[in-house]
């Protein structure tokens, strides 16, 4: 496993990780100092994944730059057509 996959699939598992502390937190059932922790855990985890994004969306940026018109593609525009 390369270092970009074992990073995606980090992303992954962390997303999932973050849903179920919103639905142990939307729950209600958990004391407010378990609740605290776990909404701790849920900002760090969110730190992670918008770093992650942003790594992500670099690369991306980084290849579109290097395309063969030297101009990133508007992904919008581009699948318009289809």
């Amino acid at each position: 496993m390369t270092d970009k996959t074992k990073g995606l699939a980090q992303l992954d598992k962390s997303l999932k990780t973050l849903e179920a502390l919103v639905e142990k937190l939307e729950s209600g059932d958990l004391p407010l100092d378990k609740a605290l922790a776990e909404f701790e855990k849920g900002v760090k985890l969110t730190r992670q994944c918008q770093s992650a994004l942003q790594e992500a969306e670099q690369r991306i940026q980084i290849l579109l730059t290097n395309s063969e018109t030297g101009q990133p593609v508007d992904f919008d525009a581009a699948g318009a057509d289809d």
